[in-house]
């Protein structure tokens, strides 16, 4: 667990990005160390005892403690506004983790029902397991959310924007209804990133990334991270992860930690681009339908204005033709890469019908927006007009 340190706390974030949590070594590095180490020696077993109880602040065991992986959770601190951290083995896991470790048998769970497939299935299939009673309701609609509340609801879950169809839930008003009810919000914060949207100010209470996405935002490594207040991560995450193990690797989290340092430079010109290309194609006679969070015709166009700061790396298309021609247009690209990743420095772009999202019923994915035809585009750092050319050029195909 890290406590936000003060000495960068009141620069720019693109300032913090390069400099806080920094922990420099006797021998005055530059570039962060990384401390590939399993445990750590004590000087007696006097100090051995005191670290055990808590009352020694050094590291015990890399599983929940370390210095590089300190630094990143630290880092992230400062970004989100958080006052503590807990960063984990995959975003999935901080997810698992952020929702599962402070509920019992018993306790209610209400969700948006437009999530990752992957959450879906922890919201739907896991929790129930273990007498946790879930309900999924419009993420969009405020009803939903009040009428969805018990006594005995816990948590709130959503991310926003939404995976893929990118729809922007009103954060401030459903932190309301959950904290008129005694429950905790929980955001996922990837579409957004932290650069566009800050889910802490907004009302949330927890706040989890998949740092495998623009975090790294160079596919090379996994990771994710919970952050919110210092009693939450003492009470409910710490220990949980300490005793439960789905924690980082302190490789991952130095990678991680260096991909922070361009975070800001890389999401500004990725969401440039994407703005470019939703701009140029929104009228194509191929595309029926054109979703991107910044453009006047999206659908919560006024949400977008009042809590992000920014659109996003994201663009949904749907295509005319349904699976078949998204298909072509797949196949005939080709700078942007067919993966189901997303931020990063490569374009890639995905049919979330047969991969993300292939587990839902075939009636659940179109009543979320989720067509046969609908394509996820993630704008990398290439030219912009290179970009749109490969996708016109695939267009005429579909």
């Amino acid at each position: 667990m890290s406590k936000s340190p003060a000495p960068t706390a009141h620069y720019r974030p693109e300032t913090r990005l390069v400099h806080s949590g920094t922990l420099r070594s006797q021998y005055g590095e530059t570039s962060e160390s990384l401390f590939l180490t399993q445990g750590y020696v004590y000087n007696s077993a006097e100090e051995c005892e005191a670290r055990f109880k808590g009352e020694d602040p050094g590291f015990i065991y890399s599983r929940y403690s370390n210095p590089t992986i300190s630094m990143f959770e630290r880092r992230m601190i400062e970004l989100e506004g958080a006052e503590a951290a807990r960063s984990a083995a995959t975003g999935m896991a901080a997810v698992t983790t952020a929702i599962l470790a402070p509920l019992k048998a018993g306790d209610h769970v209400v969700a948006s029902r437009a999530l990752f497939g992957s959450c879906l299935y922890v919201v739907q299939d896991l929790l129930p397991r273990y007498g946790i009673e879930t309900t999924l309701v419009d993420g969009l609609d405020l009803d939903q959310w009040q009428r969805a509340m018990k006594p005995n609801t816990k948590t709130f879950f959503l991310e926003s924007p939404t995976n893929p169809t990118l729809d922007v839930l009103d954060i401030p008003g459903i932190a309301e209804i959950a904290h008129s009810g005694g429950a905790r919000l929980v955001v996922d914060n990837v579409f957004a990133t932290p650069i566009w949207q800050s889910p802490l100010a907004l009302g949330a209470d927890v706040v989890v990334y998949s740092a495998t996405k623009h975090i790294d935002g160079q596919g090379r490594c996994l990771g994710g991270i919970i952050l919110s207040s210092e009693a939450f991560i003492a009470e409910h995450i710490h220990n949980f992860m300490r005793q439960t193990g789905p924690s980082i690797s302190p490789f991952n989290a130095w990678v991680l930690l260096k991909g922070l340092e361009t975070l800001a430079v890389r999401v500004r010109a990725q969401t440039e681009t994407a703005a470019r290309i939703a701009d140029v194609l929104a009228s194509h006679p191929k595309i029926s339908r054109l979703v991107f969070p910044g453009r006047a015709d999206h659908p919560q166009a006024a949400l977008v204005k009042k809590q992000m700061r920014g659109g996003s790396t994201l663009v949904g298309l749907e295509v005319k033709g349904g699976k078949q021609a998204a298909f072509r247009v797949l196949n005939e690209l080709k700078l942007a890469k067919i993966s189901n990743n997303l931020g990063d420095a490569k374009s890639l772009v995905t049919h979330p019908a047969t991969t993300t999202h292939q587990r839902l019923k075939p009636e659940d994915r179109a009543a979320l927006g989720i067509s046969e035809g609908f394509i996820r585009f993630s704008a990398g750092l290439e030219h912009a007009d290179d970009l749109i050319e490969d996708l016109t050029a695939a267009l005429e195909k579909a």
